[in-house]
């Protein structure tokens, strides 16, 4: 199955004060990913080209990495071929897009998984991801909402504490 998943947030701050929290990610206090919600980020090189990590269950590696620009890292997991990237772009004078991109196929039990639960969970992990990058900057907090989906998905893959 192809896939093109893309998300945008315009976030209203120029591109060096956007860049100051991107080179955070995958780091201890990432600013770019939402970690007190969702699994972090960690990759075992830090943000360089062959890094290699992931989140949650999601395996992937760095394939290519411009400072201050963008991000793209390649699944490692069977059946998802293709990669997701991040992006910041100027759009005005004091204004960058946030931008996340999807571009895969996924084949056999993959397009199961992906269209039945990482999809869902994957736009509410980027939505809040979005939301905390704008809400670094603004007063005003914005706060993503989940679907029922997400939320039913979330309870039901809850680690079981003992």
């Amino acid at each position: 199955m192809k896939v093109l998943n893309i998300h945008n947030r315009e976030i209203t701050q120029p591109k060096s004060e956007v860049a100051k929290l991107f080179k955070t990610l995958a780091t201890e206090n990432d600013l770019m990913l939402a970690t007190e919600k969702w699994s972090p980020m960690k990759l075992d090189k830090g943000l360089q080209i062959g890094s290699k990590g992931g989140h949650g269950p999601l395996k992937y590696f760095v394939t290519d990495y411009q400072k201050d620009n963008s991000i793209t890292f390649q699944f490692d997991l069977t059946g998802f071929n293709g990669f997701h990237k991040f992006e910041l772009l100027v759009s005005e004078a004091n204004k960058t897009k946030l931008k996340h991109t999807i571009d895969m196929t996924t084949t056999g039990l993959a397009t199961l998984k992906w269209a039945l639960a990482i999809r869902w969970l994957h736009d509410a992990y980027i939505e809040d991801a979005f939301d905390k990058v704008e809400n670094y900057f603004t007063k005003d907090k914005k706060s993503s909402e989940w679907s029922w989906w997400v939320e039913r998905l979330r309870k039901i893959m809850k680690p079981k504490r003992k």
